[in-house]
């Protein structure tokens, strides 16, 4: 939101790899009044996107420089291996980084881990884009080691990938500038990736509760005495009778046997 005038909206972007489709399905749901808006942004150009107020609020892959930034972590992705689907590592489930010692491994400019020494061989020259390593796969240059939801974007049916260990993995994280634009509906946006509901007493002010309605009996009447019987205290045993004398029967009373004539 850029003046008080204007409508509120929200600006939020996302790196290659994150699928924000489900928190922006709830933020339509509880905010259908201020529309959300996506743009998908490179790795490494989302910090700098959101410090100049490109986005009110972004997902990044860590680590990144957080001076004047706010950052959440979110989750952590398996790293795997893209092979082509008649490369031996394709025949096992995982594989070690050990175990690509001789292979050659490419390494994207645009690569999102966080690599103290990349495995296997490097080539003679670094793709630009992790897009253009996928090609280099496909065409038997050499492997690629991203994390798994990369391997997703660029799947090809001619490639394939596999889990491998003792690497790096990637943090998703989510991220805003320390002074926000629209500090609100970023705590609003913050919610709906945490997982709050939308009564939370850190969300949107709470939906006050109803009263509770008296149950009615059925018919919605109310129960009416027993015929026979008054409001009082009649029906009760030991109750006088209205015609006079006690409601009970007398106790002790027995009916004789006739007597026999002689």
């Amino acid at each position: 939101m850029t003046g008080s005038e204007e409508s509120p909206s929200f600006r939020l972007a996302y790196v290659p790899g994150v699928t924000p489709s489900k928190w922006v399905r709830i933020w339509n749901e509880r905010l259908p009044d201020v529309p959300l808006t996506l743009s998908t942004v490179p790795a490494a150009e989302a910090p700098d996107m959101l410090r100049g107020r490109g986005a009110d609020a972004g997902f990044v892959r860590l680590p990144i420089d957080r001076t004047d930034l706010s950052a959440i972590p979110l989750y952590t992705e398996t790293t795997v291996v893209v092979v082509p689907k008649d490369h031996l590592v394709a025949a096992v489930e995982e594989v070690s980084a050990e175990e690509l010692a001789d292979e050659i491994v490419l390494h994207p400019l645009d690569d999102t881990l966080d690599w103290e020494r990349p495995p296997g061989r490097p080539a003679l020259e670094r793709p630009a884009t992790t897009e253009d390593a996928i090609e280099l796969v496909a065409a038997g240059v050499g492997l690629l080691v991203v994390p798994q939801s990369l391997a997703r974007l660029y799947h090809r049916k001619d490639l394939t990938y596999r889990t491998i260990t003792g690497v790096p993995e990637s943090r998703v994280a989510l991220s805003w500038p320390e002074e926000e634009i629209t500090p609100d509906l970023v705590e609003e946006f913050i919610g709906i990736v945490r997982g709050r509901t939308v009564n939370s007493s850190r969300g949107r002010t709470p939906t006050p509760p109803q009263p509770k309605q008296k149950r009615a009996d059925k018919g919605g009447a109310q129960r009416k005495p027993a015929a026979g019987k008054s409001g009082g205290k009649a029906g009760k045993p030991g109750a006088k009778n209205p015609r006079g004398g006690s409601g009970a029967p007398k106790s002790g009373a027995k009916r004789g046997k006739p007597r026999r004539r002689p």
